[in-house]
């Protein structure tokens, strides 16, 4: 996302948030296509994804914000249709997902740098690809990055617990870890999202609105989990440190206010919470995650769940949406629609 500098070229439709504040905010607009600089390529987008970090910063309640007037969004997949200077990754005509862009993706044409432009496997649908970005870069920086993903030694089967495993992150942080040769332990709040974690390859499944799963998951994992990818923890945080084995970690992929923790559980375990910004990764760090997740996608390993698709111009009611109701998969937006 980013604000922005055009020449007189095609007009076409993008979403532009003028001040900050509620989702009335976001307002569906004509501007023009930008020239491109080097190393930049423009893509006609077919998909658009909705993250709930998106709502954070059009709120203003972020800890970067945007340079006004922006246009929201950094996740989506479609056709490269221009490609500026000394670009050599991709060409007219390649589908491709982005992992980043310049101009912000809520919109129907785009441009972005190079090195966020990745060819969109066949198998992989644009809906799909624009669900790609930040639910498998978070799941995979948090299981492999900040977490022990990478500490597995031969023979040895690390048991991860993955808190909302029906939503983006929560589905991109099964297949990671079922591909990896974890153990899996998901929640979900519906029986619709049990049977969704149980066809991405989850081991142990448990509803959260049950009395008691908790115990259910201590039983289950005999000596506790290595992980716990944690997507509420004001909610979960105190009672994810009783679920973890000694030398254990709580991945901190989101949270929604604030929350009162006894630390002696985490130090009768030596454990560890650690927070997850996908913003944070290096460039080293980010080359990483994407030729990870490229690699998974290529070998069908990794196959991101739509859970809706709307048109570009209900964005508004898509934040009130992403934040207040429950779904399965991911949110997507469609922009030619």
């Amino acid at each position: 996302m980013a604000a922005d500098n055009c020449e007189n070229n095609e007009v076409f439709k993008a979403v532009r948030v003028e001040k900050f504040g509620d989702p009335s905010v976001l307002e569906l607009k004509d501007i023009k296509e930008w020239a491109l600089e080097k190393d930049e390529v423009l893509v006609k987008l077919h998909a658009v994804g909705v993250n709930p970090v998106d709502t954070y910063i059009r709120s203003g309640a972020y800890s970067r914000l945007p340079r006004l007037p922006y246009t929201p969004g950094g996740d989506g997949a479609g056709v490269v249709e221009k490609v500026g200077e000394g670009v050599e990754k991709v060409k007219v005509g390649d589908r491709v997902w982005l992992s980043g862009s310049v101009a912000g993706t809520y919109a129907q044409k785009t441009k972005a740098k190079e090195s966020n432009c990745h060819i969109l496997p066949e198998i992989v649908s644009y809906a799909q690809g624009a669900a790609i970005n930040v639910p498998y870069a978070t799941a995979y920086r948090a299981l492999f990055v900040r977490g022990k993903g990478k500490e597995k030694k031969e023979g040895e089967k690390l048991k991860v617990l993955i808190h909302g495993g029906s939503g983006g992150v929560g589905i991109a942080a099964i297949q990671l870890s079922v591909d990896a040769g974890f153990e899996v332990f998901a929640t979900a709040g519906s029986e619709e999202g049990i049977e969704l974690m149980k066809k991405q390859g989850a081991h142990h499944t448990y509803n959260h609105r049950e009395n008691n799963y908790n115990k259910q998951i201590q039983t289950d994992s005999k000596d506790g989990v290595d992980m716990i990818v944690e997507m509420l923890a004001n909610v979960n945080l105190d009672t994810d440190i009783n679920l973890l084995r000694r030398g254990g970690v709580v991945l901190v992929v989101g949270n929604r206010g604030t929350v009162e923790i006894n630390p002696r559980g985490l130090m009768g375990r030596e454990a560890d919470i650690r927070g997850v910004a996908l913003s944070l990764s290096s460039p080293e760090e980010r080359k990483e995650i994407d030729d990870a997740i490229q690699d998974g996608l290529q070998r069908g390993a990794l196959k991101p769940v739509i859970g809706e698709e709307r048109k570009l111009a209900d964005v508004s009611q898509a934040h009130v949406d992403i934040l207040t109701t429950r779904r399965l998969g991911k949110m997507v937006l469609v922009p030619w629609e």
